[in-house]
């Protein structure tokens, strides 16, 4: 009798083969694109989750309207709190518990109404409610457009860290409506829009030029500008993923200024600096450090500066908004803590160039350069 042998499996079903993307310019109307209420002709019942904030939009109310102490005929929905401080395991098994008392089965559908937040905690919830139920997303916020709900990453945030809980877990349908952009705050509306020139340097040199050439007419929420940014991103992001679902390799270079942001974002609070800000400053502070390991040149380190400026994000080593002493060292801490790290050294994203991405682990003391 053998002492060793291997059990073979295939590979796990990320819950879809494909995500369909319906743009829909124009009129916002919920009820004629999701139907809520009327009966599928597989038979499968529809659990609708978002939050208070999306919940309360007028474009949104006639849509939730239709539920009557949260239920429309056989369909249901699940209105949570808004913001970071709601992406959490607990808001994860509220939407599963939900689901349970009003008796969902695994050939029912999660849809997701929401920006980032609700994207990332309802495929969660999706994925492993009865070990995996289908959803679908209506991303609200820019920066779920170009970013959150592309792709399957899916999670919650855990300990006063960003996304330490997740799987991959594609949304069957994506719901496009870039019309939710003009009801987005301004803090909002720019961190979608960090997310979207992130892309940009990665991916694309028109896009970069639309930021670089454009900017009084992004921050005005210019319609067809809008438009044209979130196509470009949602092609991109598509095409790296169709390539690297797990994040084996290329799409790695989507984490992009996000070691520094995280670290950030859990330094102040997560909440307390919206994402996209802090992606933007860590963008920051990655051209620095490629500056300083001669990877790039001064000249694209400068115009990447003035841009990042230009759209009012930060670039100094401290953000406003971090108190006390010993920042590099506290922001340090916190990027040994990320997902992506394997060793001693931290795994970073740095630029040659404008598309010309590379992946190198980088040792403390070099990190601390941009951090002071």
């Amino acid at each position: 009798m053998e002492n060793e042998f291997n059990i073979k499996y295939s590979p796990v079903h990320p819950g879809t083969d494909s995500t369909r993307v319906m743009f829909n310019s124009g009129r916002l109307d919920l009820i004629s694109e999701l139907h809520p209420g009327v009966t599928h002709e597989d038979g499968h019942r529809r659990f609708f989750v978002t939050d208070a904030t999306v919940a309360t939009l007028p474009v949104v109310l006639p849509f939730i309207e239709k539920f009557d102490d949260g239920k429309c005929n056989e369909d249901n929905i699940l209105i949570l709190g808004s913001g970071e401080p709601y992406k959490t395991i607990e808001s994860v098994l509220t939407i599963i518990k939900a689901a349970l008392e009003a008796d969902y089965t695994r050939k029912d559908k999660f849809i997701g109404i929401g920006g980032g937040v609700i994207c990332d905690i309802t495929g969660f919830a999706a994925s492993l409610f009865k070990r995996g139920a289908a959803v679908e997303f209506v991303p609200t916020t820019l920066l779920a457009m170009v970013d959150a709900a592309i792709g399957g990453k899916t999670g919650c945030d855990f300990d006063n860290y960003k996304n330490m809980i997740g799987t991959f877990f594609p949304a069957q349908s994506l719901h496009i409506f870039p019309e939710f952009i003009q009801s987005l705050s301004d803090d909002q509306y720019r961190s979608g829009l960090a997310e979207a020139f992130k892309t940009a340097l990665l991916y694309d040199k028109k896009l970069y030029e639309l930021f670089r050439d454009n900017s009084e007419k992004i921050k005005k929420r210019d319609k067809s500008i809008n438009e044209t940014l979130i196509r470009h991103c949602i092609k991109v992001k598509s095409e790296v993923v169709e390539q690297d679902l797990m994040e084996k390799d290329k799409r790695a270079f989507l984490n992009f200024g996000h070691t520094f942001g995280h670290a950030l974002e859990s330094l102040v609070g997560l909440g307390n600096i919206t994402h996209g800000d802090a992606v933007a400053w860590g963008i920051g502070r990655a051209i620095m450090l490629s500056n300083n390991l001669d990877l790039c040149n001064a000249a694209y380190r400068d115009e990447v500066l003035s841009v990042l400026e230009s759209y009012g994000w930060e670039t100094s080593p401290f953000p406003k908004i971090v108190k006390g002493g010993g920042v590099g060292d506290r922001l340090l801490a916190n990027m040994h803590k990320d997902k992506k790290n394997s060793g001693n050294t931290i795994k970073l994203i740095l630029q040659k160039g404008l598309t010309e991405t590379l992946i190198q682990e980088i040792s403390d003391d070099k990190i601390l350069t941009v951090l002071k």
